[in-house]
């Protein structure tokens, strides 16, 4: 797709091959604070294995508040390439877990910018950005995420509402979550995630005309690859997920999952509502 005036898709790809570093101890407290996050118990002991995701609260970037863009990300450039386009969300992503981060040691993230691509959507540009992460331990390789991130243009004023995808099916096992909006605040603190859409109801309702608080597309991920090592007692060896439908705080969250071989589907959707995100954790 050719660039347009304010769009220099040259430009934005001379991030690929960009690198961040980042450090962190993994400790007790945090491992607790998750936790109780999650409405979760687990050993919160030096030594033991740390919770599944619990990366997604280490090593985060610290932007000072005054360097926040008006929806609360950081400022575009830097790391990420200063893409154009105002909405960004994680539309989904994958784990390699070789070995369980240990409470008590140091964590370290490398994180590189694979791609950078420029797609035509229904209701505008949607420029997606591939970064993987690569998170190890005193030199002993823990685990690689995958995360897909897109940028995509407001809707245009006047176009008519996409039709609503049908009701997500019912899973052959199903756990029900609550999305108050003390878990939502409680998971965008762990993980340093200012992004307004998960905090604040005002700004969510008036500027980006959601129904009320968006439930966060990795603390979903979260909850389902739990789901996953809690069916199997064990922690799966690969887990994707790819983010369909926003779901809003307050509302009673379904997760779902079926076996598929040796493997298993899972997703989260509201009563009545469509697929909000879609998984599979294979071990």
């Amino acid at each position: 797709m050719p660039a347009t005036p304010d769009f220099d898709l040259d430009h934005l790809r001379g991030w690929i091959g960009r690198e961040e570093h980042a450090s962190e101890p993994l400790t007790p407290n945090l491992v607790a604070r998750l936790y109780a996050t999650l409405d979760r118990e687990g050993p919160t002991g030096e030594g033991a294995e740390a919770p599944l995701l619990v990366h997604h609260c280490l090593c985060q970037p610290t932007a000072p508040t005054a360097a926040l863009g008006p929806d609360g990300h950081p400022q575009r450039g830097g790391f990420l390439p200063p893409v154009p386009l105002p909405r960004r969300m994680w539309a989904g992503g994958a784990f390699t877990f070789r070995t369980a981060p240990r409470i008590g040691e140091t964590v370290t993230r490398r994180s590189v910018v694979e791609d950078v691509t420029l797609k035509q959507g229904r209701s505008g540009r949607l420029c997606f950005v591939t970064v993987t992460h690569h998170f190890s331990s005193g030199g002993r390789d823990m685990l690689t995420e995958r995360q897909d991130i897109v940028y995509r243009d407001e809707p245009p004023a006047g176009a008519a509402p996409a039709t609503p995808p049908p009701p997500a099916p019912a899973g052959a096992q199903q756990r029900r979550i609550d999305t108050a909006p003390a878990r939502l605040f409680r998971y965008s603190a762990l993980t340093f995630n200012s992004h307004r859409i998960h905090y604040d109801a005002p700004y969510t309702t008036a500027e980006e005309g959601y129904p009320g608080l968006v439930v966060h597309g990795p603390l979903q991920a979260m909850l389902l690859a739990h789901y996953a090592a809690d069916l199997r007692g064990a922690a799966p060896a690969r887990f994707r997920f790819r983010s369909l439908s926003p779901v809003f705080g307050g509302a009673t969250l379904l997760l779902n999952a079926r076996a598929s071989g040796d493997a298993l589907d899972l997703w989260t959707a509201c009563p009545e509502g469509p697929v909000a995100m879609e998984a599979r954790a294979e071990w």
